[in-house]
């Protein structure tokens, strides 16, 4: 009975071997996370500066300047709650702003705020309003040191659930040069 099985097959194959040849399937798509570029400022977690409840941001985490960023409004479906985001500037600093003096405090982001419905394509970075940073000498708040930048680009990264969102800034990076976030929404 296995010769007949073998020589059915061997048959088969031989038959087949004559037809078409079949492709292989094509490669799935790559979905490329897009880039933003829009004009940037920062905040701190005071309530001059936000609202009554500083420590709680509009998608209900806590405010945390190692990881928050808020969007304004207009950009809700491009960069809802919960993106990750990498922030970059080609452009020289300029007198109103100071990206590269503060560059090393931006790190990955995630959307975790909005900004007040008047404010449009633009992102604020929470920043530590106990933290200083001498420029000239004078020791100055980073979010005064950054002010205002034009041509942000803002990279998506990936998403991630806001229950996941970590605490500090060397998690994040962890999460990101893991994979552990998600590449679509």
């Amino acid at each position: 009975m296995p010769t007949i099985i073998t020589s059915a097959l061997v048959a088969g194959f031989f038959a087949l071997s004559g037809t078409n040849a079949v492709s292989a399937p094509e490669a799935p798509e790559i979905n490329e996370l897009p880039t933003y570029t829009v004009a940037m400022t920062s905040y701190n977690a005071v309530p001059a500066q936000t609202d009554s409840d500083p420590w709680t941001t509009a998608s209900g985490l806590r405010s945390n300047p190692e990881i928050i960023v808020a969007r304004s409004q207009d950009l809700a479906d491009e960069l809802p709650f919960g993106t990750v985001i990498a922030v970059t500037r080609a452009a020289e600093d300029t007198h109103n702003c100071g990206f590269s003096k503060v560059e090393d405090r931006i790190g990955y982001r995630v959307v975790g705020d909005a900004m007040n419905a008047r404010m449009r394509n633009k992102i604020d970075l929470l920043l530590d309003h106990n933290d200083t940073l001498t420029v000239g000498g004078v020791a100055r708040n980073p979010s005064r040191v950054l002010g205002y930048c034009d041509q942000v680009n803002v990279q998506v990264i990936g998403f991630m659930d806001l229950k996941e969102v970590p605490t500090t800034q060397t998690e994040l990076i962890t999460m990101v040069e893991q994979s552990r976030i998600a590449s679509a929404r």
